[in-house]
């Protein structure tokens, strides 16, 4: 057999090899989540939903054990605003169990006749309670621009931290509003 003869039958055998480990590692790759399944199955870990559990996906989601329902706190909501503009909570309080995620929206009115650029800034009563006050979702995390005359509602997202002392049982939410970067009326009461 000549030299040539030997090494394409080399690279022939090779070939055959490259394949067969190829197909190996496709049926490992194609068996390993049934694989995996009854691994998890057997040993009962990270089984991730009610089906693989053996139980219907119709039962009732577990309660979330992280709201106390055995007390209550009443969250009153605030408005202020630095200029010549509407802006006000569409609710003017709400009562809800520490835990427990609540959404409040607020309504804005730019009522000049220009764009103004404003921000709300929120602060808490009493101020022990801004510690457990938890916004997920709030406006006043941005910088707004309104064209004269648009309205616009925006959401807050929040809950009350279980953690909250037993002694406070009302919570006022206040957000001020002000325009940015312009002229800023004079404080209520003829300040400067």
């Amino acid at each position: 057999m000549s030299l040539a003869a030997r090494a394409r039958q080399d690279q022939l055998v090779m070939l055959g090899k490259l394949l067969v480990i190829a197909a190996l590692m496709f049926g490992f790759g194609y068996a390993l989540v049934p694989i995996y399944r009854h691994i998890c199955t057997a040993l009962g870990i990270n089984v991730l939903s009610l089906s693989e559990r053996g139980g219907s996906a119709a039962q009732a989601a577990p309660a979330n054990t992280q709201v106390d329902t055995s007390r209550t706190v009443t969250v009153e909501f605030d408005a202020n605003a630095r200029g010549l503009w509407s802006f006000k909570p569409e609710v003017r309080s709400l009562q809800v169990h520490p835990g427990q995620m609540a959404t409040v929206m607020y309504e804005f009115t730019n009522t000049q006749p220009r764009t103004l650029a404003a921000q709300a800034i929120a602060s808490y009563a009493p101020s022990v309670a801004g510690n457990y006050f938890e916004k997920l979702q709030c406006f006043c995390f941005n910088e707004y621009t309104l064209q004269a005359g648009e309205s616009r509602r925006w959401p807050v997202v929040f809950y009350v931290d279980r953690k909250l002392p037993h002694d406070v049982s009302t919570i006022t939410l206040s957000y001020t509003f002000f325009e940015v970067g312009g002229k800023v009326p004079p404080a209520p009461g003829g300040g400067t």
